[in-house]
């Protein structure tokens, strides 16, 4: 029993056509065996030390349809010989999770079950080829190896994305299309496209990244697409379960725990998460609930129905946000004891799948978002005054409730003795979603109950209900000219209904603030509009290591019930506002040479008409006569700026340096990465004084992550470098003023580096894994956001040097 426990076996093989000729070239991979290898020129391939076992045994090449087979190695050598049949573009998706082994990153294929992005920009994170800190979902770490992202860091232990690119602001990641398994999971896709809810990256298989040209498939937003695509049910097993478990500085602990498995034709996926931390500062405890559903029934080998359901409830405590001199004095320091946050959000989707043909497929999905999320706290505009506990907090409570349905249709047929490819899709969307504003009680517990009755003249005080209806038909067709060059050309009708109704309430005072005059008005608006959308991108494989692409796409972004009405003291809107139009264009080059060499170079362009921003101007208001008076203070004024171009250089190249100095050592690992973006932008056009030849807000010059990765047989590890030059917040293109900034919310972004260490060891048969690391090495300090309201206002300092261990154990 011993000396068979310890025998190896070799597995030998080799990969033909159709017509029995010899493949090179073909990428080998078996993931249990950490093995991805390519076929020599006579299609032969080799493993000399394989364990028995049971293990996936999957084959890649460009031109073929991708090829996976069960390995059996039974206590003696194997030999196979296989064929691959000829395919243009179709991958199946566990080829996706497992190949290109050691880059941590990879890029969509043409076609991916339902879905093109021939042409397209994209970044594919592959979650456990990673060795971050997975238990606080540091973006800085997650997000290194995509190009041009910018990111707000914020101390709540990853419960929130804040990814920006390219001129976009980062919040929420509001200008990207958020999306899990493919369906939306932000408050409102087009009225308040904020993203409470960030899936747990223990849970992830891979992040998909698709820049401003997915806007034909997924929407009308400029910065693209991230869809967090969750692991699949293990196929050999009824049942698996993973527990991990993590500790960290300020008190974070994280539980994840997960079981999945198959019996007969039904499979599934669940996971529990937990987290809980105090944070740097004081005043900024939190505590988070995530639990996730994911049954799915195979009725056979071409139909198949998923239902997937995600709980998530949070509750943290916001320190609030700090001016240039309280900063630069102590970045840990905390004058707000009364703010709170409060987020509930509830995902349902049902997804049916079914081939019509070997060359024809289908899918429905229908989907629904029953969330909410409350903001209280003491925030004035004077950030530096101390809270006043006699006074009430300002209390905003939005209630989120939409549903959907998408639908996909994508074939393929001869053209020119080439596979082109048809998709075709529609959806329907339908949201009605509400935002009541008013006086929060006094104390300092979460009390998320208006104080109406205990403050009736409160100065903001309001409640407004927002129906919106979205109507979209969309298409796209890859052109295959001949084997290297595909032309895709795709379109987008949308038709959008956004509304607005309810009333607020106006309070005038005399000088010694008493209340003069309590209007209360109402304020219902329609704004009905439909448009089309066009778009083309080109892909030329001249080589199988290179890619020549480009494409160019026609952007919209509707405006926000946030834009049209929520009263912040910090800000003003204007009255006038409108969406916003564009378009984006990207041209690069990418590829692969072998196990050694992954690159993506490019240079992009964004066009942004009628740009939503904000720029420093005197307060007005209209008083009890009609007439439009300055109020005496300078406020951000929120509105249509102009019109702006930003355009740059983005570059990825990952090499393997460990395959190409040792490439018959397997027990040693090493690679390194360098991801470096120039931005130049500009306002070309602006009806507001000062604001025409300025830089855009949110793009610094240089964006730079590089970092290693090494490791020697289960021992992993990564360091990372991070470095983002100077950027303004505001289209005026405010500097930073230590000395005379009061708010906090005005002035630029410090340049700042900051580094990042992780390692993780495996043993038992990776049954167990041990991870540590720091994030912060060398404790800098240093901050990425400037916030106009929660969880500021002010200045919110990033996380100086902390530490991490997690134990993960897989049954």
């Amino acid at each position: 029993m011993l000396s068979t426990a310890w025998a190896q076996y070799k597995v030998q093989g080799t990969v033909l056509n159709k017509l029995g000729a010899p493949i090179e070239g073909a990428e080998i991979i078996i993931g249990e065996l950490y093995v991805d290898m390519d076929t020599d020129r006579k299609g032969r391939f080799v493993i000399p030390d394989a364990k028995p076992g049971t293990y996936r045994l999957i084959i890649f090449k460009e031109g073929y349809k991708s090829y996976e087979k069960k390995l059996v190695i039974n206590n003696k050598d194997v030999v196979l010989e296989i064929s691959l049949e000829d395919h243009e573009v179709d991958l199946e998706t566990v080829v996706i999770t497992g190949r290109k082994k050691d880059f941590g990153v990879r890029r969509l294929e043409d076609v991916e079950g339902t879905s093109i992005f021939a042409g397209k920009k994209s970044e594919v994170i592959l979650i456990e080829e990673l060795t971050v800190n997975l238990a606080a979902n540091n973006a800085r770490q997650i997000y290194s190896q995509v190009a041009g992202l910018n990111i707000y860091e914020n101390n709540d232990g990853g419960l929130q994305l804040n990814i920006g690119g390219r001129g976009l602001d980062p919040n929420r990641s509001a200008n990207f299309n958020t999306r899990q398994n493919g369906y939306d999971i932000s408050a409102d896709v087009l009225g308040y496209p904020e993203s409470y809810y960030t899936p747990p990256p223990e849970a992830l298989a891979e992040i998909q990244v698709i820049r401003g040209a997915s806007s034909l498939q997924y929407g009308t937003q400029f910065g693209g697409l991230v869809n967090f695509k969750f692991k699949q049910p293990v196929e050999d097993k009824k049942i698996e379960l993973i527990s991990r478990q993590a500790v960290a500085s300020n008190q974070l602990f994280t539980t994840f725990n997960s079981i999945s498995g198959t019996v007969g034709k039904f499979s599934y996926y669940t996971y529990f998460n937990y987290k809980q931390g105090n944070g740097f500062r004081p005043n900024s405890n939190f505590s988070a609930l995530n639990l996730f559903g994911d049954l799915r029934y195979q009725f056979s080998d071409r139909t198949s129905v998923k239902l997937e359901y995600t709980f998530l409830d949070y509750l943290a405590k916001q320190p609030g946000g700090l001016t240039d001199r309280q900063f630069y004095e102590d970045p840990f320091f905390s004058n707000r004891e009364r703010n709170w946050f409060d987020v509930n959000w509830n995902l349902l989707n049902l997804l049916f799948s079914h081939k019509l043909t070997d060359k024809t497929e289908i899918s429905v999905s229908l989907f629904g978002l029953r969330a909410h999320r409350y903001a209280l706290g003491f925030r004035t505009f004077r950030v530096s005054q101390p809270d006043v506990l006699e006074e009430p907090r300002d209390l905003i409570k939005g209630e989120f409730k939409n549903w959907g349905s998408e639908s996909r249709l994508i074939t393929r047929y001869k053209l020119t003795n080439e596979e082109s490819v048809f998709l075709i899709g529609a959806k329907y969307y339908q949201s009605r979603n509400g935002a009541d504003q008013g006086p929060g009680a006094l104390g300092f517990d979460a009390n998320f109950e208006i104080a109406g009755d205990q403050f009736p003249y409160y100065h903001s005080q309001s409640s407004f209900e927002y129906p919106n209806l979205n109507v979209s038909v969309f298409g796209e067709n890859i052109f295959r000219i001949n084997k290297k060059l595909s032309i895709t050309p795709g379109w987008r009708y949308e038709y959008i209904k956004t509304e607005s109704r309810g009333t607020f309430r106006r309070i005038d005072f005399d000088l010694a603030n008493n209340p003069i005059r309590d209007t209360l008005l109402g304020d219902n608006r329609t704004f009905e509009r439909d448009f089309l959308l066009l778009g083309i991108g080109m892909s030329y494989k001249p080589t199988e290591f290179l890619e020549i692409f480009g494409n160019i796409s026609e952007n919209y972004r509707s405006v926000t019930f946030n834009d049209i009405r929520v009263v912040n003291p910090s800000y003003q809107i204007d009255p006038d506002i409108s969406d916003e139009s564009g378009f984006t264009a990207d041209l690069g080059l990418r590829g692969r040479y072998k196990n050694i060499l992954s690159y993506d170079i490019g240079i992009f362009g964004l066009s942004y008409a009628n740009r939503l921003g904000e720029v420093l101007k005197a307060e007005t208001r209209v008083n009890g006569s009609g007439e439009t008076i300055e109020t005496g203070r300078v406020v951000r004024f929120r509105g249509n700026l102009g019109d702006a171009f930003m355009y740059g250089f983005e570059s990825l190249l990952d090499w393997n340096m460990g395959e190409t100095f040792f490439p018959r050592e397997t027990d040693y690992k090493l690679s390194s990465f360098i991801n470096l973006a120039f931005t130049e932008s500009q306002y070309i056009a602006s009806i507001i004084p000062g604001v025409a030849g300025n830089k855009v807000e949110f793009i610094p010059l240089i964006n730079l992550k590089t970092g290693v990765r090494f490791g020697y047989k289960q021992l992993a590890g990564s360091f990372q470098f991070t470095y983002l030059s100077e950027q303004f917040t505001d289209a005026s293109n405010a500097p930073q003023n230590v000395n005379e900034n009061q708010s906090g919310i005005q002035g630029a972004i410090p340049e700042y580096a900051v580094s990042d260490l992780s390692l993780s060891y495996t043993m038992w048969d990776k049954k167990l894994k041990l991870e540590a690391g720091s994030n912060n090495i060398f404790n800098t300090y240093y901050f990425t956001r400037r916030a106009t309201g929660y969880p500021g206002p002010g200045i919110l300092p990033s996380a100086p040097r902390t530490f991490y261990f997690a134990v993960q154990l897989k049954l």
